[in-house]
């Protein structure tokens, strides 16, 4: 008895042949794969956050360096003069790197998803835009811009903020969403890892008697099945981080090919070209870490609960 209790107890050195846990079980492996899987889903959802933080501030970047000018038809008013009126006034606007016109057919162009193609709209007068591009937006006088439009009959300014309020909400709608999403996934697995550690410890009962007969203390045999799961926790985390990089990088090289080029485009300007960047792939690195500590944790204070309840 003396000798089981050396090959036991943490200050012989742990000199036992074999581990408490064993490292090759049935639930092990399972748990593994069901790790992996959280691991990939949860790499999988914050990179999509990465993805949609990135476009939404490039969005905003983009169209608030822009403004555009309208000018509407006006009976007794010649279009294409009040329009080199108004590039000349947005020109000498402080804050503003430059002013173009619009063509008549780049602004029919612009009524082709509405009207329709083919359609001969040289019969009517339409609006014609001009657009203002801003070289700094924070030092563009833009009020000084509305007041000297004034006298330009039918023109009016667009500064587009309520286009980027409505794109701000939907990029943080969504951004939000993933990080909910991203928080059922750590419960699930937090869940899942509670659940394997019971059965481990019920599959393994005779053994817990043992060295609580030899006078193993409940925080010995804590920090056994602590090490065993973190094991776990690091090769499924592992398996799944990588499986979500790669998932990108598939992403990423192969929607140009399988999507439609109109889908694509559109997909382009939501999610750019599907590229993590840096940033992204240390997120879902980090997730590796997170996860095998959270499987750790969770099965040290599973295992002191249920010894402290079977004492």
């Amino acid at each position: 008895m003396a000798d089981a209790t050396l090959e036991a107890s943490p200050a012989a050195g742990r000199s036992r042949t074999a581990p408490i846990v064993p490292e090759r079980s049935v639930a092990g492996r399972t748990l593994v794969l069901l790790i992996a899987i959280m691991t990939f889903l949860s790499g999988v959802t914050l990179g999509g956050v990465v993805l949609v933080q990135k476009s939404a501030i490039a969005w905003s970047s983009d169209v608030g360096r822009e403004v555009t000018i309208q000018i509407r038809p006006m009976e007794g008013e010649v279009m294409e003069s009040n329009l080199r009126t108004a590039v000349a006034l947005a020109e000498q606007t402080p804050g503003v790197s430059s002013a173009r016109a619009l063509t008549l057919e780049e602004s029919q162009k612009l009524l082709e998803p509405w009207l329709g193609t083919g359609l001969d709209l040289s019969a009517i007068e339409i609006p014609r835009l001009v657009v203002v591009q801003l070289g700094d937006p924070a030092e563009a006088d833009i009020p000084k811009l509305e007041r000297d439009l004034a006298t330009v009959k039918g023109a009016s300014l667009d500064t587009h903020a309520a286009w980027r309020q409505q794109l701000n909400t939907m990029a943080g709608t969504i951004v939000v969403s993933g990080l909910l999403v991203l928080t059922l996934i750590v419960v699930a697995t937090v869940l899942a890892i509670i659940f394997a550690t019971r059965g481990t410890m019920a599959s393994n009962r005779e053994i817990v008697d043992v060295l609580h007969f030899i006078g193993a203390s409940n925080s010995f045999i804590a920090g056994e099945f602590q090490g065993r799961f973190l094991s776990i926790g690091f090769r499924g985390g592992i398996v799944g981080g990588l499986g979500a990089i790669i998932f990108f990088v598939l992403v990423s090289f192969g929607a140009g090919s399988v999507i439609p080029a109109e889908a694509n485009q559109q997909l382009g300007i939501l999610f750019g070209r599907f590229a993590l960047g840096i940033d992204g792939i240390i997120g879902i690195a980090a997730v590796v870490p997170v996860i095998a500590a959270l499987t750790a944790i969770t099965s040290r204070l599973t295992v002191r609960r249920f010894l402290t309840q079977t004492s």
